[in-house]
């Protein structure tokens, strides 16, 4: 009798934590992802603001999975699923056969119908965009010093992040300790304390997930760092010369975006139904209706949980959910009952201003400031993979504590830039 063929479709959280909860049990897995690495996605601010290198949040996932022989990771992409026969179709044209297929395939960046603005405002979800976002942030400083047209050397001082939930205000955050704190002293030519740093919300508060309380403070902690917050008035436009808040025109050379997010394809791939940002609409056992044998979970997966509110799309929501479907394949396969539908843990949200301040909603308590901040450090810490990368985070975390100073600012990703022949 042939093991039984998982197929996992995707490497971020949801994915992994399936693979680790089916290790000794009687299947051979497959793995599939477009890139060789697993990402700690809640850390890539940090490598697009000049804090952590790539490496201290990334890794190969055939390393992860060295010493699980019945692992086998393939670097490619996939293209559709073929649910009668049972297929996963690749790029390269091969067919991958499954006895059970999951599907981790994550989010990426949405526009609100406006995709053009993508090359404007690129979005943080992969390695590429962090690194290419700290290049176009690292080069907007060294072109300011080279020019000597002052309204060219304002547009190119003002950072606009747009979206103000969590990445959004910790990237906000950031650039402003970057310019405000950092780099005045390297600088002879361009005063970077006069850079501006604005953060655009179409909603009332930034952080809306979190309390008033904690919005409130977010707020108060962002202006102190010189952050210019702009609420309730959304970006109409976004061009090569810079944004339109509402009807006012602000010039600007680097744009993040931090707004919106869209499933990937696996609801088409299905041919099922799905919710408004794409995602594939699932049952309780996070199985697709009609077909027991097909899971979609993490960013991926619209889940609603016993209170009617959607699970969130955060890393441990998938955590959890990879969790469950390893247990219930292993409950299969052992011929044991296993009816308890998927409940979400919520761990509570937590996001950071700067280097010394951040907010923690447990949802019956909460914590802002310095306090905070460490245990927002110390959680992230015991969530990344291996003890040299929590080691490199901590040393590097660390340094910029006490010594106030950024890392990881080398400019080395090719990108070609519309001034650059």
């Amino acid at each position: 009798m042939q093991e039984h063929h998982v197929v996992v479709v995707g490497g971020g959280f949801g994915g992994l934590q399936l693979v680790h909860g089916l290790k000794g049990a009687p299947v051979r897995i497959t793995l599939i992802d477009r890139r060789n690495h697993h990402l700690f996605q809640p850390l890539l601010y940090q490598v697009a603001s000049t804090v952590l290198a790539t490496s201290e949040i990334a890794w190969p996932i055939r390393l992860l999975y060295k010493d699980r022989k019945e692992v086998t990771t393939l670097l490619t992409e996939v293209t559709g699923v073929d649910r009668a026969a049972k297929t996963v179709q690749l790029k390269t044209g091969e067919n991958i056969g499954y006895d059970t297929l999951v599907l981790a395939t994550g989010a990426r960046h949405a526009y609100f119908g406006n995709d053009q603005w993508e090359s404007v405002a690129p979005g943080l979800k992969t390695l590429e965009d962090a690194t290419t976002l700290r290049r176009r942030l690292l080069l907007a400083f060294e072109k300011a010093e080279l020019s000597n047209d002052p309204a060219e050397r304002e547009a190119l001082l003002t950072f606009v992040t747009i979206g103000a939930g969590p990445t959004g205000v910790e990237m906000a955050g950031m650039i402003a300790e970057l310019a405000h704190k950092i780099l005045p002293p390297e600088f002879r030519r361009v005063d970077t304390t006069k850079a501006k740093v604005i953060l655009v919300e179409a909603g009332p508060r930034v952080l809306p997930v979190f309390t008033e309380k904690l919005s409130a403070y977010a707020k108060d902690a962002l202006e102190k760092l010189g952050v210019q917050v702009s609420l309730g008035t959304p970006v109409t436009a976004c061009t090569d010369e810079g944004v339109t808040i509402g009807d006012r025109f602000v010039a600007c050379r680097t744009v993040v975006w931090a707004a919106g997010v869209q499933a990937s394809p696996a609801a088409q791939w299905l041919g099922i139904a799905a919710d408004r940002a794409g995602r594939a609409i699932v049952g309780p056992d996070l199985t697709i209706e009609g077909d027991p044998d097909v899971f979609v979970i993490g960013d991926t997966a619209a889940v609603t949980q016993q209170s009617g509110k959607p699970v969130p799309g955060i890393a441990p929501a998938a955590k959890q959910q990879g969790s469950y479907v390893a247990r219930l394949i292993v409950a299969r396969l052992a011929g044991m009952p296993f009816t308890a539908p998927f409940r979400y843990r919520h761990q509570g949200n937590l996001a950071t201003i700067g280097k010394r301040a951040a907010v923690i909603d447990f949802g019956k308590f909460s914590l802002k400031g310095g306090l905070a901040w460490w245990i927002w450090g110390l959680a992230h810490i015991y969530f990344l993979i291996g003890t040299r990368s929590r080691l490199a985070v901590a040393w590097s975390w660390l340094w910029i504590y006490l010594s106030g100073q950024h890392s990881a600012r080398l400019i080395t990703q090719k990108e070609t830039l519309k001034d650059e022949a």
